[in-house]
């Protein structure tokens, strides 16, 4: 398996230099289809175009390419790239996610049970150092170390929506009048 550290090394510089904060490196699907996802994201917009993901998909490969020539391939196997912005239910991954998004609601997974339970669902309330706290729905007020938790990531609500709305929706109307037209083509086809 992939050292993750070491590619997070390798990968952060390429993400900084085009003014991106990297959100997570992580390898999956196993032998048969091994992945390595690199999220990141804008500053201040938390989110990335098309053309963002694109070039740090084009510097990440060279770094990896150039390292494999000199016979230092971090991944042993085939492999595919997979760049993107963390999307709306965004994996909380660093502290400062847990302050950013305090007051909306996640699911956090823990290595261990902690009290007869393994995934808390509620508001976040925030980080204290390494304390991370939710308010657990039907339960109640919970803090949990970093080190416990094994997957955290936002729940997708209307208030959560509100507050990620996208970059910009231009060109949005051009995919809507495309379904139109193919709605329209599937009418004709079923009147002949």
């Amino acid at each position: 398996m992939a050292d993750i550290a070491l590619l997070t090394r390798l990968i952060e510089p390429e993400a900084t230099a085009l003014g991106f904060d990297l959100v997570r490196v992580k390898m999956f699907g196993g032998k048969s289809d091994p992945t390595l996802q690199v999220m990141a994201e804008r500053p201040d917009t938390g989110q990335l175009t098309i053309d963002d993901c694109a070039d740090l998909s084009r510097r990440i490969s060279d770094v990896l390419d150039a390292l494999e020539a000199e016979g230092k391939d971090p991944i042993e196997d085939a492999y595919r790239l997979e760049v993107s912005s963390p999307g709306i239910d965004r994996p909380l991954t660093r502290p400062q996610d847990y302050v950013k998004w305090a007051g909306h609601e996640a699911k956090i997974t823990l290595a261990e049970k902690i009290d007869n339970r393994k995934i808390l669902t509620g508001d976040l309330v925030g980080i204290e150092g390494d304390q991370v706290s939710i308010d657990v729905r039907g339960h109640t007020r919970m803090t949990v170390g970093l080190a416990a938790i094994h997957d955290a990531k936002l729940t997708i609500t209307d208030r959560l929506l509100a507050a990620t709305a996208p970059l910009s929706s231009e060109g949005a109307d051009e995919f809507e009048d495309a379904d139109d037209l193919n709605d329209n083509d599937d009418l004709n086809e079923g009147q002949q």
